[in-house]
């Protein structure tokens, strides 16, 4: 299971909101790149971050500061908001991104997915953020009619390297993570599904690691770790724990 602390950009700046909505936005840190330091220097192996004001222009919108991010880390930076073209997934990858994430283009221009996979193997990724099991596109600002799955299998030939799932309607909440969801999805599938949106308590990365069989492989944190909900340490720790003892089951 890999843990991805989540660095959301708006205006510059690191933030997080409450179910999607840009006006919700608080702000935990001033400086992306030495949230990204910090969280290289606890010990996690990746780092998620999306431009939000990027995913509602349609085009990058915060480009120093992820540029900033990258440079202050060694760890790999998944990339997210506003990618829409090759043009962009090229410069990204060549400023040193290390997986790009389609989110909007891969609903309305599943072709651009499939050139991504082609030319940078490895380097892309889906996110599917979803609204009641229905996909939400342009920041979350519109729901589509077509279903997690539906969009899952229009690439299960692609070659995506990941899915990153969000349920919109716990992101930023606290409440738990949709796992039903997001098993449902991943079993669908034979891309492996990274869980987002909600993430409360040490017991929700509990559930994502006793979902790797069905083919969840991480799962993506940020409000719990800014409000001290959840001990980085902690987390690490079970992340790389072989297995989980019986008291630390949901339900034991």
């Amino acid at each position: 299971m890999i843990l991805y602390p989540a660095i959301d950009l708006k205006e510059g700046r690191c933030v997080r909101l409450h179910k999607g909505e840009m006006d919700s936005a608080k702000v935990y840190n001033e400086s992306p790149a030495d949230q990204a330091h910090a969280f290289a220097a606890s010990g996690f192996s990746w780092l998620h971050v999306v431009d939000l004001d990027g995913a509602f222009a349609g085009r990058s919108e915060n480009e120093k500061a992820i540029r900033d991010i990258v440079d202050a880390v060694d760890i790999p930076v998944q990339l997210g908001g506003g990618i829409r073209s090759i043009d962009h997934i090229t410069r990204w990858v060549e400023t040193g991104v290390s997986r790009v994430i389609l989110g909007t283009a891969a609903l309305k221009n599943p072709d651009l997915v499939y050139e991504a996979c082609a030319r940078f193997p490895g380097m892309i990724a889906v996110g599917i953020d979803a609204r009641g099991g229905y996909v939400a596109t342009e920041g979350w600002a519109e729901t589509s009619k077509i279903t997690a799955e539906a969009l899952a299998e229009k690439f299960s030939e692609a070659g995506v390297n990941t899915l990153i799932y969000t349920d919109i309607d716990r992101d930023g909440t606290g409440k738990g993570l949709n796992m039903e969801a997001t098993e449902k999805l991943a079993q669908s599938t034979d891309i492996p599904v990274i869980a987002s949106g909600g993430v409360g308590a040490l017991e929700d990365l509990v559930r994502v690691k006793l979902a790797a069989e069905k083919g969840v492989a991480g799962v993506i944190i940020g409000r719990a770790f800014y409000e001290g909900k959840i001990d980085p340490v902690a987390a690490l720790a079970l992340a790389a724990a072989d297995q989980l003892p019986i008291g630390d089951r949901p339900g034991a």
